[in-house]
Protein backbone atom coordinates (compact mmCIF):
# COMPACT_ATOMS: atom_id res chain seq x y z
CA UNK A 1 0.00 0.00 0.00
CA UNK A 2 1.07 3.44 -0.84
CA UNK A 3 1.16 6.02 2.52
CA UNK A 4 1.62 9.42 2.80
CA UNK A 5 4.02 11.23 5.31
CA UNK A 6 3.34 14.46 5.98
CA UNK A 7 6.04 16.33 8.40
CA UNK A 8 4.64 19.41 10.55
CA UNK A 9 6.58 21.40 12.35
CA UNK A 10 7.59 24.83 13.53
CA UNK A 11 9.70 26.24 10.99
CA UNK A 12 10.99 28.41 13.69
CA UNK A 13 12.67 26.01 15.72
CA UNK A 14 15.37 25.15 13.18
CA UNK A 15 17.99 27.05 12.46
CA UNK A 16 19.56 27.50 8.40
CA UNK A 17 22.38 25.02 9.55
CA UNK A 18 20.03 22.07 11.36
CA UNK A 19 18.02 22.65 8.13
CA UNK A 20 20.20 21.60 5.85
CA UNK A 21 21.19 19.14 7.88
CA UNK A 22 18.20 17.64 7.96
CA UNK A 23 17.69 17.70 4.34
CA UNK A 24 20.66 16.15 3.72
CA UNK A 25 20.26 13.21 6.33
CA UNK A 26 16.36 12.64 4.89
CA UNK A 27 18.11 12.87 1.40
CA UNK A 28 20.17 9.68 2.82
CA UNK A 29 17.13 7.74 4.29
CA UNK A 30 15.40 8.21 0.44
CA UNK A 31 18.46 6.41 -1.01
CA UNK A 32 18.25 3.21 1.24
CA UNK A 33 14.30 3.52 1.24
CA UNK A 34 14.95 3.32 -3.01
CA UNK A 35 17.61 0.82 -2.74
CA UNK A 36 14.58 -1.70 -0.55
CA UNK A 37 12.10 -1.03 -3.54
CA UNK A 38 10.27 1.44 -0.91
CA UNK A 39 10.32 4.85 -2.02
CA UNK A 40 8.14 6.97 -4.35
CA UNK A 41 9.01 10.43 -4.30
CA UNK A 42 9.35 13.08 -1.55
CA UNK A 43 10.59 16.49 -1.01
CA UNK A 44 10.89 19.51 1.52
CA UNK A 45 8.32 22.40 0.45
CA UNK A 46 9.07 25.95 0.48
CA UNK A 47 9.11 27.97 3.67
CA UNK A 48 5.39 28.32 4.85
CA UNK A 49 5.73 32.18 4.01
CA UNK A 50 5.52 30.96 0.36
CA UNK A 51 2.08 29.59 0.29
CA UNK A 52 -1.46 31.38 -0.88
CA UNK A 53 -4.85 29.71 -0.43
CA UNK A 54 -7.13 29.19 -2.88
CA UNK A 55 -11.33 29.42 -2.23
CA UNK A 56 -13.66 29.65 -4.51
CA UNK A 57 -17.10 31.25 -3.64
CA UNK A 58 -19.98 31.58 -5.74
CA UNK A 59 -17.90 31.62 -9.20
CA UNK A 60 -15.57 34.27 -6.94
CA UNK A 61 -12.03 33.49 -6.95
CA UNK A 62 -10.76 34.10 -3.43
CA UNK A 63 -6.72 34.50 -2.97
CA UNK A 64 -5.01 34.57 0.47
CA UNK A 65 -1.92 34.94 0.91
CA UNK A 66 -0.27 32.55 3.70
CA UNK A 67 -1.15 29.10 4.61
CA UNK A 68 -4.86 27.27 5.07
CA UNK A 69 -4.93 27.46 8.59
CA UNK A 70 -2.38 30.11 10.71
CA UNK A 71 -0.98 27.64 12.74
CA UNK A 72 2.78 27.35 14.50
CA UNK A 73 3.51 24.03 13.23
CA UNK A 74 2.81 24.26 9.65
CA UNK A 75 3.46 21.38 7.14
CA UNK A 76 7.09 21.11 5.92
CA UNK A 77 7.66 18.26 2.98
CA UNK A 78 6.39 14.85 2.87
CA UNK A 79 7.70 11.29 1.65
CA UNK A 80 5.19 8.99 -0.70
CA UNK A 81 6.25 5.49 -0.42
CA UNK A 82 5.09 1.76 -0.70
CA UNK A 83 5.26 -0.25 2.38
CA UNK A 84 3.68 -3.76 3.31
CA UNK A 85 1.69 -2.40 6.30
CA UNK A 86 1.15 0.80 8.84
CA UNK A 87 3.86 -0.68 11.17
CA UNK A 88 6.18 -0.32 8.35
CA UNK A 89 5.41 3.13 8.35
CA UNK A 90 5.77 3.92 11.55
CA UNK A 91 8.78 2.14 11.46
CA UNK A 92 10.41 4.39 8.90
CA UNK A 93 8.67 7.71 10.27
CA UNK A 94 10.08 7.05 13.55
CA UNK A 95 13.45 7.40 11.95
CA UNK A 96 12.64 10.78 10.15
CA UNK A 97 14.89 13.62 11.30
CA UNK A 98 11.53 16.02 11.62
CA UNK A 99 9.78 13.64 13.66
CA UNK A 100 12.64 14.94 16.79
CA UNK A 101 10.94 18.56 16.83
CA UNK A 102 7.81 18.21 14.88
CA UNK A 103 5.16 15.18 14.14
CA UNK A 104 5.14 12.76 11.19
CA UNK A 105 1.55 12.10 9.89
CA UNK A 106 0.42 9.02 8.34
CA UNK A 107 -2.08 8.78 5.71
CA UNK A 108 -2.58 5.91 3.09
CA UNK A 109 -3.19 6.97 -0.10
CA UNK A 110 -6.93 6.33 -1.86
CA UNK A 111 -7.40 4.56 -5.74
CA UNK A 112 -8.75 6.90 -7.71
CA UNK A 113 -10.19 6.14 -10.54
CA UNK A 114 -8.94 8.02 -13.93
CA UNK A 115 -5.96 9.62 -12.69
CA UNK A 116 -3.00 9.27 -14.88
CA UNK A 117 0.40 7.12 -14.09
CA UNK A 118 2.72 9.58 -11.56
CA UNK A 119 5.75 11.19 -13.41
CA UNK A 120 9.20 11.98 -11.50
CA UNK A 121 10.26 15.67 -11.33
CA UNK A 122 12.16 16.93 -14.41
CA UNK A 123 16.16 17.34 -13.19
CA UNK A 124 16.24 20.23 -12.35
CA UNK A 125 13.01 21.44 -11.45
CA UNK A 126 13.20 22.88 -8.41
CA UNK A 127 15.44 25.52 -10.02
CA UNK A 128 13.83 29.40 -9.57
CA UNK A 129 15.78 30.24 -13.00
CA UNK A 130 13.73 27.23 -14.83
CA UNK A 131 10.22 27.82 -16.94
CA UNK A 132 8.37 25.86 -14.64
CA UNK A 133 8.68 24.83 -10.77
CA UNK A 134 7.19 22.47 -8.85
CA UNK A 135 4.25 23.36 -6.57
CA UNK A 136 2.33 21.25 -4.31
CA UNK A 137 -1.74 21.69 -3.98
CA UNK A 138 -2.79 20.78 -0.78
CA UNK A 139 -6.67 20.10 -0.87
CA UNK A 140 -7.95 20.54 2.32
CA UNK A 141 -11.94 19.23 2.22
CA UNK A 142 -14.58 19.95 5.07
CA UNK A 143 -16.18 16.43 5.25
CA UNK A 144 -19.66 17.36 6.67
CA UNK A 145 -19.91 19.69 3.63
CA UNK A 146 -19.46 16.64 1.68
CA UNK A 147 -21.48 14.43 3.45
CA UNK A 148 -24.39 16.89 3.24
CA UNK A 149 -24.38 17.00 -0.65
CA UNK A 150 -24.63 13.41 -0.89
CA UNK A 151 -22.29 10.43 -2.63
CA UNK A 152 -23.25 11.67 -5.76
CA UNK A 153 -22.02 15.19 -5.76
CA UNK A 154 -19.05 13.75 -4.13
CA UNK A 155 -18.48 11.48 -6.99
CA UNK A 156 -19.12 13.70 -8.95
CA UNK A 157 -16.23 16.08 -7.97
CA UNK A 158 -14.09 12.93 -7.46
CA UNK A 159 -14.70 12.41 -11.39
CA UNK A 160 -13.70 16.15 -12.12
CA UNK A 161 -10.81 15.97 -10.10
CA UNK A 162 -9.09 12.84 -12.25
CA UNK A 163 -10.44 15.09 -15.02
CA UNK A 164 -8.24 18.02 -13.99
CA UNK A 165 -5.31 15.64 -13.41
CA UNK A 166 -5.71 14.01 -16.91
CA UNK A 167 -5.75 18.01 -18.34
CA UNK A 168 -2.81 18.66 -16.51
CA UNK A 169 -0.98 15.01 -17.71
CA UNK A 170 -1.89 16.20 -21.66
CA UNK A 171 -0.44 20.08 -21.07
CA UNK A 172 2.92 17.99 -19.49
CA UNK A 173 1.88 20.24 -16.09
CA UNK A 174 1.08 16.58 -14.22
CA UNK A 175 3.73 14.86 -11.67
CA UNK A 176 1.32 13.47 -9.32
CA UNK A 177 -1.99 13.32 -7.35
CA UNK A 178 -4.06 11.13 -5.10
CA UNK A 179 -7.02 11.40 -2.96
CA UNK A 180 -6.16 10.51 0.90
CA UNK A 181 -8.08 8.01 3.30
CA UNK A 182 -9.95 9.84 6.10
CA UNK A 183 -8.48 11.37 9.20
CA UNK A 184 -9.78 8.82 11.04
CA UNK A 185 -7.28 6.23 9.86
CA UNK A 186 -4.51 8.81 10.29
CA UNK A 187 -1.29 7.90 12.89
CA UNK A 188 0.94 10.69 14.38
CA UNK A 189 4.30 9.87 15.22
CA UNK A 190 6.44 11.79 17.27
CA UNK A 191 10.25 11.10 18.30
CA UNK A 192 11.29 12.96 22.30
CA UNK A 193 14.22 12.50 24.10
CA UNK A 194 14.87 9.08 22.00
CA UNK A 195 11.46 7.98 22.77
CA UNK A 196 8.95 7.25 19.82
CA UNK A 197 5.73 8.31 20.83
CA UNK A 198 2.49 7.05 18.06
CA UNK A 199 -1.43 8.51 18.48
CA UNK A 200 -4.22 7.79 16.80
CA UNK A 201 -5.62 10.09 14.37
CA UNK A 202 -3.92 13.24 12.55
CA UNK A 203 -1.58 15.79 13.32
CA UNK A 204 -4.39 18.08 14.05
CA UNK A 205 -7.89 18.44 15.12
CA UNK A 206 -9.69 21.06 12.69
CA UNK A 207 -13.43 21.47 10.76
CA UNK A 208 -10.89 21.34 7.23
CA UNK A 209 -8.85 18.75 7.12
CA UNK A 210 -6.02 17.45 3.93
CA UNK A 211 -8.29 14.86 1.91
CA UNK A 212 -5.67 14.80 -1.21
CA UNK A 213 -2.81 16.46 -3.14
CA UNK A 214 -1.36 17.10 -6.40
CA UNK A 215 2.59 18.02 -7.47
CA UNK A 216 2.09 19.81 -10.80
CA UNK A 217 4.64 21.78 -12.76
CA UNK A 218 3.72 25.43 -13.31
CA UNK A 219 5.40 28.58 -15.36
CA UNK A 220 4.24 30.91 -12.13
CA UNK A 221 2.89 31.62 -8.78
CA UNK A 222 -0.25 32.97 -10.59
CA UNK A 223 -0.37 30.05 -13.07
CA UNK A 224 -0.56 27.42 -10.22
CA UNK A 225 -3.06 29.62 -8.02
CA UNK A 226 -5.00 29.26 -11.32
CA UNK A 227 -5.09 25.34 -11.48
CA UNK A 228 -5.86 25.59 -7.71
CA UNK A 229 -9.03 27.63 -8.34
CA UNK A 230 -9.98 24.94 -10.78
CA UNK A 231 -10.07 22.03 -8.44
CA UNK A 232 -13.85 21.16 -6.96
CA UNK A 233 -12.39 21.01 -3.70
CA UNK A 234 -11.70 24.56 -3.42
CA UNK A 235 -15.75 25.52 -3.98
CA UNK A 236 -16.37 23.95 -0.78
CA UNK A 237 -13.00 23.74 1.29
CA UNK A 238 -9.86 25.13 0.46
CA UNK A 239 -6.54 24.57 -2.38
CA UNK A 240 -2.86 25.80 0.04
CA UNK A 241 -0.26 26.13 -2.86
CA UNK A 242 3.63 25.44 -2.03
CA UNK A 243 6.31 25.25 -3.96
CA UNK A 244 8.53 22.30 -3.77
CA UNK A 245 11.99 23.36 -2.47
CA UNK A 246 15.01 22.94 -5.13
CA UNK A 247 17.31 20.31 -3.31
CA UNK A 248 19.13 19.93 -6.22
CA UNK A 249 22.44 21.68 -4.39
CA UNK A 250 22.34 19.20 -1.46
CA UNK A 251 22.70 16.20 -3.61
CA UNK A 252 26.79 15.90 -3.21
CA UNK A 253 26.62 16.68 0.06
CA UNK A 254 24.32 13.84 0.80
CA UNK A 255 26.24 11.35 -1.30
CA UNK A 256 29.42 12.23 0.58
CA UNK A 257 28.15 11.81 3.54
Amino acid sequence: MKYILLMYGDEGLWTDREREACMVDSMAICERLKAEGKYVASSPLESVSTAATVRVRDGQVLVVDGPFAETTEQLGGYYILELANLDEAIAIAGTLPPATKGTVEIRPLRPLEGLPPSRGLPEGAGDRRGSTRPYMLLCYDDPEAWRAAGPEAHNAAMAEAAGLARHLSDAGQYVSASPLHPTEVATSVRVRSGNRVITDGPFAETNEVLGGYYVILAGSRDDALGIAARHPGARVGAVEVRPLFDVSGLRTVSTQS
